[in-house]
């Protein structure tokens, strides 16, 4: 491991560069106040982390999700009402370090480590518990204390981004391990007022602000918006793919000769958006369906997060999911035909015969009134006739909201839902249920059941 304490001019340059790509040449006051808290548990869902204000969901969200992929995975039942602090604990740190590492993305990653200069290791519980009411006397009360397993100070100093950036330090190493180590060994700066601050810059140090500049579409617009605080589609995906990428459909889509970059593979958890059934953006496959059942959900203004334990949610790319992803990349207005040139392309994409004299068979056959386009209809039921579907037609969802004032009696939960997949295709579209639209979005014949007093909120 380098101790970065050696380069101080180093370190002020770099933290110079996260902030402008953050927060453009100036920091809001009130909106970094929003963005100045730790991750700390609901006191009702031990691994639900709770949102104290609007603006961070941005990353407390894609955190969220990866506990609960990390947690889906370790569980055969959804017992978790019965996980202890030191379990919650390293849910949290291999959240994290799973998002630090997909934004290092290298066969020699380095990874840099934001924190502040007055970092420790933390001390047992008792002690930390003692230290911090001895020498903090202006602590106006503990938060969390029961249910943490340590002490989260809320103080009332004034919160104020200069003093904040003027106290990072960073340190750099090879080793994820090490990282882990680092956020094991100190656990209460990440539960401490800047907690979700420091995962930020250290994620947005590791990839580099050369690298996300360079996947962004607009560079022109900071990453935090600087009137509500809201984080950007770039930085959503930074923290949910370890692509700084403004968009969500799949591939690069070139777009009146401009090159749109997208999501490159299937990701590990997904994005589902209200904002596709409106029209102003397309989620690809690749998030749609992730490898682990798992969604960020976004409305226009937050981002919460829906799971499931039913495995067969997601599953490994069909050969026709596949074939209608590479299409659909030959068709980027999303017209649901191609130009018949561009046929040997697609077979030959999706390692099907795409020699000459086989093509234009085809292309006759497909294009028999030579109109000149192919249709996805037609190539379908071609090529992949039958298709088997395994989703079920039961099963279970759960939907997180991390801010109290959104949940029922203010108490962050995860709420469950019965869902049921319809026989018929038409879609029931009820004015106010934001919740079922979103869904529909991946799920078109959902509908769903759930066990509180009203629809979870998305907002």
């Amino acid at each position: 491991m380098i101790m970065a304490e050696n380069v101080p001019t180093r370190d002020a340059e770099y933290v110079q560069n996260i902030k402008t790509l953050l927060w453009g040449t100036s920091v809001k006051e009130d909106v970094f106040k929003r963005w100045a808290q730790g991750f700390y548990f609901s006191n009702d869902e031990p691994t639900a982390l709770v949102q104290a204000e609007g603006g961070p969901c941005a990353v407390i969200a894609p955190v969220q999700a990866f506990i609960l992929k990390q947690l889906l995975l370790e569980s055969n039942s959804l017992l978790w009402k019965d996980i202890n602090d030191e379990e919650r604990d390293q849910l949290l740190v291999k959240a994290m370090s799973e998002i630090i590492t997909q934004a290092a993305d290298g066969q020699s990653p380095e990874y840099y480590v934001v924190h502040t200069n007055e970092s420790k290791p933390s001390p047992s519980n008792k002690e930390l518990v003692d230290v911090n009411i001895t020498e903090s006397a202006d602590a106006s009360q503990i938060v969390n204390e029961s249910n943490t397993g340590t002490s989260t100070l809320v103080e009332e100093k004034t919160v104020e981004s200069n003093s904040f950036h003027s106290h990072l330090r960073i340190f750099t190493t090879s080793s994820i391990e090490e990282v882990e180590q680092f956020f094991k060994s100190r656990i209460n700066i990440l539960k401490d007022r800047y907690g979700v601050l420091l995962l930020l810059y250290t994620v947005v140090c590791t990839k580099g602000t050369l690298r996300i500049t360079a996947e962004m579409s607009d560079t022109t617009e900071p990453m935090i918006d600087s009137t509500y605080g809201y984080g950007s589609q770039s930085l959503i995906n930074l923290m949910l793919t370890g692509k700084a990428v403004s968009h969500v459909w799949d591939h690069d889509q070139d777009i009146g000769g401009l090159r749109l970059r997208g999501i490159d593979k299937q990701n590990t958890v997904g994005f589902l958006t209200l904002l596709e059934h409106l029209r102003y953006c397309e989620v690809g496959t690749f998030l749609k369906n992730p490898s682990h059942p798992v969604w960020v959900l976004g409305s226009e203004t937050h981002l919460t997060v829906l799971f499931s334990n039913e495995r067969l949610l997601v599953s490994p790319e069909t050969p026709a999911e596949q074939a209608r992803r590479i299409f659909k990349k030959f068709d980027p207005e999303g017209n649901k035909f191609i130009s018949a040139n561009l046929l040997q392309d697609v077979l030959s994409e999706l390692g099907l015969v795409a020699d000459a004299e086989y093509v234009d068979i085809m292309r006759k056959k497909l294009d028999n009134e030579s109109l000149g386009i192919i249709l996805l209809a037609s190539f379908m039921e071609e090529f992949f006739p039958e298709e088997s579907y395994m989703c079920p037609d039961t099963f279970n969802l759960y939907h997180y909201n991390g801010l109290e004032r959104s949940n029922p009696q203010n108490k962050v939960m995860y709420h469950k839902g019965q869902a049921v997949l319809l026989e018929c295709n038409v879609k029931c579209i009820l004015d106010g249920n934001s919740m079922l639209t979103i869904l529909q979005t991946k799920w078109p014949r959902i509908e769903i059941q759930w066990d509180c007093e009203r629809n979870p909120s998305l907002n």
